[in-house]
């Protein structure tokens, strides 16, 4: 099951769950869509890998299945 994180690692930005916003890697590590496109080109700066759309979860699943609250920012040195 994703984890679903709240914020873009790089600036931090909110990403709640339904947001259509919220992009991936294989590993969940997680960037808004201007991080991905304008910053990474949509790679994923840690693994290399590909930064794709994040799922959306039901809300209903939400309630048995919660987000995240943990918040992940990095320093990747291009803000």
């Amino acid at each position: 099951m994703l984890v679903l994180r709240p914020n873009c690692e790089c600036c931090d930005k909110e990403l709640p769950p339904e947001s259509r916003e919220a992009l991936i890697c294989s590993f969940e590590c997680t960037f808004c869509s201007t991080c991905a496109e304008n910053i990474f080109d949509y790679i994923c700066p840690n693994c290399h890998g590909e930064l794709v759309t994040r799922p959306i979860r039901p809300p209903e699943a939400l309630l048995r299945f919660p987000a995240s609250t943990k918040r992940v920012v990095k320093t990747y040195g291009h803000q």
